[in-house]
């Protein structure tokens, strides 16, 4: 099954390119290639699309803008020019942000990101079951035993989640949501200190600045989580 896909960019040339890559990527279909964002958004309104390659700066509505007025669940590309619109487009849970020129090697593995999202996206069922001691989580069309001592700690994005576990070098992916995997985890053991991050408070060794360490691995503790982190942390403070 092919993913239903469509291109937006004020500049003709780079438009172009963008459907051109489309249309010789085996597992995209192109549906629609549009100048002007509202334009697109009418399309969206009659027809559907899963993906979505976007130009950030666009006069009369900005590719940010045109992400934000969205409805239902589109996997976004972001395309442009300028490096500094990368953070925001990210914080919008972009799949990927393409910096132009880019290559079809580029376009391709950004657009493979999509590609195994829409993969798990067919998987059903992805947390078959649960006790106290593991869960059997649906990955990439694999059942995956995942024991609760080795979990360091799980990263929820727009669609999916990630399991970080000891002895893993790559997380585990799974089609979930982070709120739906902390009601299978036993409370005197995991806490989520981010809205996008639940963490084993038996694998926290180091705490920085309202920050938790794991290696090479900053999390956050917002301030919606820090009183009942730090109550967790008076209790074992010696």
């Amino acid at each position: 099954m092919k993913i239903k896909t469509i291109a937006i960019d004020d500049e003709p040339l780079a438009l172009k390119l963008v459907s051109e890559y489309i249309r010789k990527t085996p597992y995209l279909e192109l549906v629609g290639a549009f100048d002007n964002p509202l334009d697109a958004i009418d399309f969206l309104s009659n027809q559907e699309a899963e993906l979505i390659f976007v130009d950030i700066q666009m006069p009369d509505l900005t590719g940010i803008e045109f992400t934000r007025s969205l409805e239902g669940n589109h996997k976004i590309i972001f395309t442009t020019a300028y490096e500094k619109y990368a953070l925001e487009g990210f914080k919008l849970n972009a799949l990927d942000y393409l910096l132009k020129p880019f290559s079809y090697e580029e376009f391709l593995k950004a657009a493979g990101k999509a590609h195994k999202m829409a993969e798990l996206e067919a998987s059903s069922t992805p947390i078959i079951e649960a006790n106290n001691q593991f869960l059997f989580l649906k990955s990439e069309y694999k059942i995956r035993r995942i024991n609760f001592n080795d979990i360091l700690y799980i990263e929820g994005l727009k669609d999916y989640i990630k399991v970080y576990t000891t002895g893993e070098d790559k997380p585990l992916l799974s089609l979930n949501s982070i709120k739906s995997l902390e009601s299978k985890l036993p409370e005197e053991k995991f806490m989520r200190v981010h809205r996008s991050y639940l963490v084993n408070l038996e694998k926290i060794e180091t705490i920085e600045r309202s920050r938790i360490i794991f290696g090479k691995t900053y999390i956050p503790i917002s301030d919606q989580y820090k009183e009942k982190f730090q109550e967790f942390l008076d209790k074992n403070f010696l």
